[in-house]
């Protein structure tokens, strides 16, 4: 019998944590992730349905909704939902029976990395990280953008707290740029 171990995106068994300066920057491995996408017709049902699992109205494009559950707009009628791995595993399969035919849903828990970013000075990073104009964001607000020629997400999960969606494929690449963006601010 096999005796596999997971490991994080960066390859190691457990998440990695870096201080630089005022700023910290988490690996964060417990969140499962599934993409909704409402099938022409059925956007109003699927938007209610997602709603009331979040709790909240759904995002509107460019972003973020949800506590327990999370709801990232990708694009008009479509979402990337995050949730605790620990009590959503198997995430895509529970959003199917939540939202049934009326939404196309893909298991995404694998294919992203995450790095949330916590501390004073943060727009001041992510300035130099990324196009979004964060020095304006408060809380809620998400945009795809680049980020060292990758493809990813900025969240800004309240004022001194963001995170950085990106590749799991490019995991090291992407901690390589936001801990040498750090050093370059602080």
């Amino acid at each position: 019998m096999h005796d596999l171990k997971p490991l994080t995106p960066l390859g190691a068994t457990e998440p990695r944590v870096d201080q630089i300066g005022p700023i910290k920057i988490n690996e964060i491995v417990s969140v499962a992730r599934a993409t909704v996408a409402a099938r022409h017709g059925a956007e109003q049902a699927t938007r209610a349905a997602l709603g009331q699992l979040l709790g909240v109205a759904v995002p509107t494009p460019s972003r973020y909704a949800g506590s327990e559950v999370s709801a990232i707009s990708t694009g008009p009628d479509r979402w990337l939902i995050e949730a605790p791995i620990e009590t959503h595993e198997d995430l895509a399969r529970f959003l199917q029976g939540v939202l049934g035919a009326n939404a196309s849903i893909t298991e995404q828990t694998d294919a992203w990395c995450r790095f949330d970013l916590q501390g004073d000075g943060l727009p001041s990073v992510m300035e130099r990280l990324c196009a979004a104009d964060t020095h304006q964001w408060q809380g809620g607000e998400a945009q795809r953008t680049v980020i060292d020629h990758l493809g990813c997400y900025a969240i800004c999960r309240d004022a001194s707290s963001f995170s950085v969606l990106g590749p799991r494929s490019a995991a090291g690449s992407l901690h390589h740029t936001l801990i040498t963006t750090c050093q370059s601010v602080f």
